[in-house]
């Protein structure tokens, strides 16, 4: 048995842990959670836990169902919402085939492939994104009400969430998921929280957990947190604006001290990699019907496939480092949201950058207008990110990079899913329809 088991093992009998809940996503990123009692713990940190894959949305097919959740020991957090007659665990799962190899439908799989062909070529990825959400009086779709009217960074009696926001900060910090920034949002009742840099696996775990506590909170006041791309009409959608870098011997591999702007080699070609595959991967990124109509409404989402430093307006940003701090030299990937996988839009943003670095791409010229004006971005000749779901997942698929960096087990079955979606959403007739047309034809 490994140490961190044994850490484990005996953690929980010294804390009293009445339940061990073991976490794992299916293909779109939903949580699954299955509970174990202390005493069947050393068996499955041995064994793995049995379960139906079929079930599970992504999964197995039936006729060959059964499959492994594997305890990652390194995972192991106390909950801090457990109740103090019940205390309770959690720990994230890697999915195994019975024979113990790795289970091709399990997105946490598919994110250890991908760091592990990085970390061949030498590097490791880390990230950090910024998580943007709101919070509402309740989740019926046909009363969307905020619960507050402030706006960027206010600090006011109108940001009645504030308080929201720090008891979510003490339940992440007790979760050991350190949090860098927190604050009000441009559109009301949005708030961000950005996570501390760290590496993509640990991060896409923190992701899951983070979504789940805010969720958590927000119940237990009254109130209804959504993740949501864009349920506001009129006003920003929530994105997941995620700064990365590749590190390689302990040094950040993008910084180079003699180029103009510090980025070294590795760092362009890497940015040169993410935009062009910028469409073939957008429908991962960004996996929801609804999170097109973030990208399309112009406010302060990327819509055209380009880079720049400091320049909100692109989908890769370069932000300015102060002096003398070459560790901070980092991208920003703009389009995810937070409804996002984390571990496949990871996968895929790594394999992008990968490819760049690996065939020696070429990165184009930096933009130097405001692409946020839609006249001065045509005039430029810039190409855009897909303007539908549809359009990503015809993109998605006749890309090999997709194909090869998620396995042709999730590739497939993500796109058969997406399209169903699609498809009953192009049978919909919308409140939008009848509003314009009902009386007028």
């Amino acid at each position: 048995m490994e140490p961190q088991e044994k850490y484990v093992l005996r953690t929980v009998e010294e804390r009293g842990v009445r339940l061990v809940r073991l976490w794992f996503t299916d293909v779109l990123g939903q949580h699954k959670s299955v509970a174990i009692s202390p005493a069947e713990l050393e068996k499955v940190f041995e064994e793995g836990l049995q379960f139906d894959g079929s079930s599970i949305d992504g999964f197995s097919r039936v006729q060959e169902s059964d499959v492994l959740a594997r305890p990652d020991a390194r995972t192991f957090e106390l909950l801090p919402w457990a109740r103090d007659d019940e205390p309770s665990a959690l720990i994230f799962c890697n999915i195994e085939q019975l024979d113990g190899s790795p289970f091709a439908g399990d997105p946490r799989q598919v994110l250890r492939r991908n760091l592990q062909k990085a970390h061949e070529a030498g590097f490791t990825f880390f990230v950090a994104p910024e998580i943007e959400f709101f919070y509402f009086k309740s989740d019926d779709p046909s009363n969307i009400a905020p619960i507050d009217t402030a706006s960027y960074f206010d600090l006011t009696t109108a940001d009645v969430a504030s308080d929201l926001r720090m008891t979510t900060i003490h339940m992440l910090e007790a979760l050991s998921i350190p949090v860098e920034y927190s604050f009000h949002e441009d559109a009301p009742s949005q708030h961000e929280i950005d996570l501390q840099y760290t590496e993509a696996l640990a991060m896409a775990d923190s992701i899951m957990t983070f979504r789940l506590a805010v969720k958590k909170v927000a119940q237990e006041r009254g109130v209804h947190a959504t993740f949501m791309p864009k349920p506001l009409d009129g006003v920003q959608g929530s994105g997941m604006h995620t700064h990365m870098s590749l590190w390689r011997d302990g040094q950040n591999a993008f910084y180079d001290p003699d180029h103009e702007y510090g980025l070294s080699t590795v760092a362009q070609q890497f940015i040169a990699g993410t935009l062009r595959h910028a469409r073939e991967i957008t429908a991962v990124t960004n996996q929801l019907i609804n999170s097109y109509k973030r990208l399309n409404d112009g406010l302060e989402a990327p819509r055209y496939v380009s880079w720049a430093r400091n320049n909100q307006s692109t989908l890769v940003r370069v932000p300015v480092t102060k002096t003398n701090k070459p560790d901070a030299t980092r991208i920003e990937y703009r389009s995810p949201d937070p409804a996002c996988n984390p571990y496949l839009a990871f996968s895929l943003i790594l394999a992008a950058g990968m490819k760049g670095i690996e065939e020696g791409y070429e990165l184009q010229e930096e933009t130097k207008i405001n692409l946020f004006d839609r006249n001065e971005a045509k005039n430029a000749g810039v190409d855009t990110l897909p303007r539908s779901l549809d359009e990503a997942l015809v993109e998605m698929e006749r890309s090999e990079l997709v194909r090869e960096a998620l396995g042709e087990h999730i590739f497939e079955w993500f796109l058969r899913n997406r399209r169903a979606e699609w498809a009953d959403y192009s049978r919909s007739v919308t409140p939008f329809e009848l509003d314009r047309y009902l009386r007028q034809w």
